[in-house]
């Protein structure tokens, strides 16, 4: 007969009192590697540069199964974050399931703008890093179509291109926590209110926009989140895979680029102050933004919790583009978690495998 747990309260008491001693001591000894470590290695699947120019490059990644879809996926990554969010680590990679899902993987990853690239501005990202991409996709792979990922600021940049080129040779496109209407960004709207923020004096002054200040204002918009995930990391700190865990998404909330002055200061005056890519008002290069231009299947994937991205300021997109094959999809989750970790796991990562593998045939 198997033991019963005991009825006894002094001898329930003592286990639970020395669980928490075991705890405690494991804290204070993983306290001292937790401090000694660098953290755990990201961005692991193997990959080939394939193209750099300055703060652009384009990497592909080498396959995991012998049979793969006909299109290839081109992910262009959000311009403050570096590429190794979407590939955190052996089974919380994105980029690893869509490998073993049998896609070929594209990505385009952002390093930080040298001095001299000052003058980029968002007309090279989409007119130029963007086309020229998906032209080295084609070259590589040979075939004509392409699926086009985009997340976050990426997705901007995707939507740009997109509304600004109706004869694209993208098949399709699936965006994550996409920002159409910047007047849903209330926060950052109000930080950036033309009244008091002299974007003009800081790009002439500084060259490019600081990471410190970028990494401030998304710290601003959640203020107490840094002190309560020091406290949830000092009470699981017996936690291996907790720790894991924390370190990693830690490195990347905290390992923010700076972005082109020229760049940072479009963004703030036509997005922020103006909302001209709302307002179908934006122009790249004598090209008109005009989002009833994007008539290709579109899957817009949004997080319910999203403290970056607000719904007000995502939701507009479904509506206003041209396509008759379009879907948004509103899952639990912030904005990082919607995207990696064991939240998307479980969620956007098959929802996402479903919506384009039936159309990359």
């Amino acid at each position: 007969m198997s033991a019963q747990p005991s009825t006894d309260p002094v001898a329930s008491l003592t286990s639970r009192f020395q669980e928490e001693i075991d705890r405690a001591l494991a804290r204070s000894v993983k306290g001292i590697d937790y401090l000694a470590s660098s953290g755990p290695a990201t961005g692991m699947t193997p990959r080939d540069l394939l193209h750099r120019r300055g703060t652009y490059a384009l990497y592909r990644y080498r396959p995991l199964v012998e049979e793969i879809y006909r299109i290839p996926v081109l992910i262009v990554m959000a311009t403050t974050n570096r590429g190794y969010i979407l590939d955190l680590a052996p089974g919380q990679s994105f980029v690893e399931y869509l490998l073993t899902q049998g896609y070929d993987v594209f990505v385009i990853d952002w390093s930080p703008p040298r001095p001299e690239e000052k003058t980029l501005g968002l007309d090279h990202y989409t007119q130029d890093f963007i086309p020229d991409s998906i032209e080295r996709v084609q070259r590589t792979t040979g075939e004509e179509d392409v699926n086009l990922v985009g997340y976050c600021m990426g997705g901007v940049l995707s939507t740009i291109y997109m509304a600004t080129h109706p004869e694209t040779p993208v098949r399709n496109l699936a965006l994550f926590t996409t920002p159409i209407d910047f007047s849903g960004m209330k926060l950052f709207s109000k930080w950036s209110d033309k009244r008091y923020f002299d974007v003009d004096r800081l790009v002439e002054t500084m060259g490019n926009a600081p990471p410190d200040m970028i990494l401030e204002a998304f710290r601003m918009l959640r203020p107490a989140d840094r002190t309560s995930g020091t406290i949830q990391l000092w009470e699981n700190l017996w936690n291996d895979e907790f720790v894991q865990s924390y370190r990693m998404f830690d490195r990347w909330a905290n390992d923010i680029l700076p972005l082109p002055g020229e760049f940072f200061r479009q963004t703030t005056k036509d997005l922020m102050w103006e909302n001209r890519l709302f307002k179908n008002e934006l122009r790249m290069r004598g090209r008109r933004a005009d989002l009833a231009n994007i008539r290709v299947p579109v899957l817009h994937a949004l997080a319910e919790h999203d403290h970056i991205v607000p719904y007000d300021a995502a939701k507009p997109l479904i509506r206003m583009i041209g396509s008759d094959d379009k879907e948004e999809v509103v899952l639990k989750g912030g904005h990082v978690s919607v995207v990696a970790g064991g939240n998307a796991v479980r969620r956007l990562w098959p929802k996402l495998d479903r919506w384009l593998g039936r159309r990359s045939v």
